[in-house]
């Protein structure tokens, strides 16, 4: 199945200029969704995987799954406020503006091997934040897998100290 098929684009969302790549068909599809999540496990098994770490929101479509299919346990990654509990902070810039990223002081720890994945690769400032605070708290980034990457944007420029996977790109 060609997953590629099942992602529309929608110009301009959410701003002028930006062409954001839907993955919800993807998601509605039985199959689609699947074979999203089997390609991501297909890669990662036997990898001793002790984390899989995913960024709100879309990236928990994912994360979570893989998580569970790989024997891995999952860690949230937040935007600011919404985590109960001591957390790390961390300030990241968009294609199109500036976030902030949180996780809790102690999701991870020394030594533990995490595999960061989103639904998206753009410019890379999502996963590099989210790597600073992995590496904040001790922990060894394996890899970074994206269910589509925008070429053109150039991420894989920003995620230079580990493996970068993407299965969709454009």
């Amino acid at each position: 199945m060609e997953i590629d098929s099942l992602i529309r684009a929608i110009p301009d969302f959410p701003i002028p200029g930006i062409l954001f790549r839907d993955i919800t068909p993807l998601l509605k599809d039985k199959q689609g969704f699947r074979r999203a999540i089997d390609l991501f496990v297909e890669r990662f098994k036997g990898r001793g995987i002790d984390y899989v770490v995913a960024m709100e929101a879309r990236g928990y479509i994912f994360g979570a799954p893989i998580a569970y299919a790989l024997g891995a346990g999952f860690i949230p990654v937040r935007k600011p406020g919404k985590l109960p509990y001591e957390r790390l902070s961390e300030e990241y810039a968009l294609e199109y503006g500036t976030n902030t990223l949180e996780v809790h002081s102690d999701a991870i720890g020394k030594g533990d091997r995490v595999l960061v994945v989103d639904d998206l690769l753009a410019t890379g400032g999502t996963a590099a934040a989210t790597a600073r605070l992995l590496r904040r708290l001790g922990a060894t980034v394996e890899a970074y897998a994206f269910l589509v990457e925008l070429t053109a944007l150039r991420g894989r420029a920003a995620l230079t100290d580990a493996e970068v996977v993407a299965f969709v790109s454009y």
